[in-house]
């Protein structure tokens, strides 16, 4: 794992200031704290900061080809490198190295940008190409990596995070009001936007080839995964298939030389990849745990359950509500808004794993593979009862309805009522985008300053997400679900959030379940054997049922969550109302304070839950301190 940075100019004969180069890579050190590298030629550099964990002593990089015509950096593993590499040698290729990376210069030579269609894993990189005066660059097919790009008319600029592109001295920092208005809606910023206007990310399953005289080329998919199940195979069919997968998935992740560990919650998934993860190795492994003290948001006694069952070195740390201190942290190595609270564990947790090991394995992937989400239960719901329902009675009485019901959080479950009308009268897809987000109209509008209000020109956030919903078979909402949730939450939210906390410290984390042949096989898993009778990843739990207890596989779906509501009445306080609410604050710039402040009022008095809202305006806060200074960017 390791952190990549260049820039390509067009003007083929204009140099690249070694010491842009060394700024850009310095920048992204933590990501790679063993070795840094560099190539440059007219015109191009390539930078990288290398964490060393396959081939500890030559894997250095760039690497090149035999005759140095093809430079490569590389963030990630390929898990199937070995095969690749036999394959290669048997055509004449000599290697250098013992890495997995060598192996995309060769199978470049052979067959070009399809390169990324025979790769297993996770991965980012950028491949100069001198014979053809080009830049390749590939991101995998989830998004487990991530990669920025930065385009004006003289260059093209490319980093495993957006600091290694601010890195450089001539850069466009204006403010992207869009992606504002997406993180407002649900707390992280929508593919391909960045905060920064001229930043973007290339999305998940992309290439995308640059050159100096078409810096602006469009990026081009070559994978995509849809739900659509497949009928005919019986439940005993699907578990075996299941166990098959999960098992050899975990396998194929353990290639390192350095040892693995995992991350436990005592939750399902990450139990199952301890449990197979236990029956691969021969020695006794490490994993790692992060609780509360607050009981109701500690996992910590299921964790040790687990880890007692395996027999693994455990190591667990208590979180408590001084550590909201650390959203400048946050702020520093997540570079845009991210609202994602439980961002603030996986950063502690991973600090934690370091001390001992390089690489982890993690659960993530499991409730988008197999239907996890309580939310899936309660929209299956709402979509049954929305099909019994005549069209004009959800369009033309709940619609109404729901736009002059309360949001009151303090009345009895039953009563709070609003997101179900509103839900009610829309369709499928746009109801779901609705479940999803974190503050929605007029709220979110209500929220930003009135000056770049006025530049949203009518920018919905939710055809984001109907779009992939749209994708999936109409019949089947779960497909739907899922499917939305695989394009935006997966790549935005949540393997961003494990990516930066875990790459802070210099920390790999591989995710089994969301290996990529994994995956296709889930997509064909029918959505009644995902969620059945009311029960969560149902096909899951019953493949394995003969291994974890029932404790585990039975006890309700616990999210990575910490208690934000009450830190903002308690720890967090002062905080808010310095960074949030204060006039001088630069959050001011971005932030409608008095629409903020009586939303924080409710939330004081008890009479409105707005934790998760709330808590994105303190980090969008903080973030606007660091970034709105000194005339470093601008909103317009």
């Amino acid at each position: 794992m390791c952190g990549i940075a260049g820039v390509l100019y067009r003007d083929v004969n204009r140099p690249v200031d070694p010491a842009v180069l060394r700024a850009m890579a310095a920048a992204i050190a933590h990501r790679g704290p063993d070795a840094e590298g560099f190539f440059t030629a007219p015109g191009v550099g390539l930078a990288h900061r290398r964490l060393a964990i396959i081939d500890l002593v030559s894997g250095n990089q760039p690497i090149g080809n035999e005759d140095g015509s093809v430079q490569v950096v590389f963030n990630g593993e390929i898990y199937n490198f070995l095969g690749l590499r036999e394959e290669l040698q048997a055509k004449g290729h000599r290697f250098r190295t013992r890495t997995d990376c060598e192996v995309l210069v060769h199978l470049y030579e052979e067959i070009g940008e399809q390169l990324v269609s025979r790769l297993r894993g996770m991965f980012a990189f950028a491949m100069w190409d001198a014979r053809r005066q080009r830049l390749f660059l590939a991101r995998d097919r989830l998004g487990l990596k991530p990669l920025y790009v930065y385009r004006d008319p003289e260059k093209f600029i490319f980093g495993s995070e957006i600091k290694a592109i601010l890195a450089h001295p001539d850069v466009d920092r204006t403010l992207d009001v869009r992606a504002l208005c997406d993180y407002l809606a649900y707390g992280m910023i929508l593919s391909p936007r960045s905060i920064f206007a001229r930043v973007q990310k290339l999305p998940p399953a992309h290439t995308l080839v640059v050159s100096p005289e078409n810096l602006d080329a469009d990026a081009v998919r070559y994978w995509d995964l849809v739900v659509s199940p497949v009928q005919g195979k019986s439940i005993q069919q699907w578990k075996e298939a299941v166990r098959a997968k999960v098992k050899e998935a975990v396998e194929v992740h353990q290639i390192a030389d350095v040892p693995v560990g995992a991350f436990l919650s005592g939750g399902i998934d990450s139990s199952v990849l301890v449990a197979e993860q236990a029956a691969v190795g021969p020695s006794a492994i490490q994993t790692f745990s992060i609780g509360f003290r607050e009981s109701q948001f500690n996992e910590l006694p299921h964790a040790r359950q687990v880890a007692r069952q395996f027999g693994t070195v455990h190591t667990e740390e208590v979180l408590t509500a001084e550590a909201g201190g650390a959203i400048e942290q946050l702020v520093h190595y997540y570079d845009e808004p991210f609202a994602d609270s439980s961002a603030l564990p996986t950063l502690w947790l991973s600090h934690v794993a370091r001390r001992s090991v390089k690489v982890v394995i993690a659960g993530d992937g499991g409730d988008e593979a197999f239907g996890g989400y309580s939310r899936y239960v309660h929209d299956l719901w709402e979509a049954s009862l929305r099909r019994r329902l005549p069209q004009g009675i959800r369009k033309g009485v709940l619609g109404p309805l729901s736009r002059v019901w309360p949001k009151a959080d303090w009345l009895p479950r039953a009563l709070r009522a609003k997101t179900f009308l509103a839900n009610m009268s829309l369709d499928p897809a746009d109801a779901y985008a609705n479940t999803l987000a974190l503050c929605r109209p007029p709220h979110r509008e209500l929220l930003m300053h009135a000056d770049l209000r006025a530049q949203l020109d009518g920018y919905r956030p939710e055809e984001v997400i109907r779009r992939y919903y749209m994708l999936a078979p109409p019949e089947d909402p779960l497909a739907g679900m899922i499917t939305a949730d695989i394009h935006t939450l997966l790549p935005d939210d949540f393997l961003v959030k494990v990516d930066r906390a875990s790459m802070s410290c210099g920390l790999e984390v591989r995710p089994p379940l969301l290996d990529h042949e994994l995956l296709e096989l889930a997509a064909q898993i029918p959505s009644q054997l995902k969620v059945r009778n009311g029960q969560t990843k149902w096909i899951l739990k019953e493949a394995y049922r003969d291994v974890l207890p029932a404790e585990i596989l039975d006890r309700p779906k616990h999210g990575f969550e910490i208690p934000v509501d009450q830190w903002l009445r308690g720890s967090l306080r002062e905080m808010f109302q310095s960074l949030v609410l204060s006039p001088r604050s630069r959050g001011a710039e971005l932030v409608d304070q008095q629409h903020a402040g009586r939303l924080y009022q409710s939330h004081l008095n008890g009479t409105g839950r707005h934790g998760a809202v709330l808590w994105s305006l303190l980090v969008l806060s903080a973030w606007a301190e660091k970034y709105l200074g000194a005339g470093k960017c601008s909103a317009t």
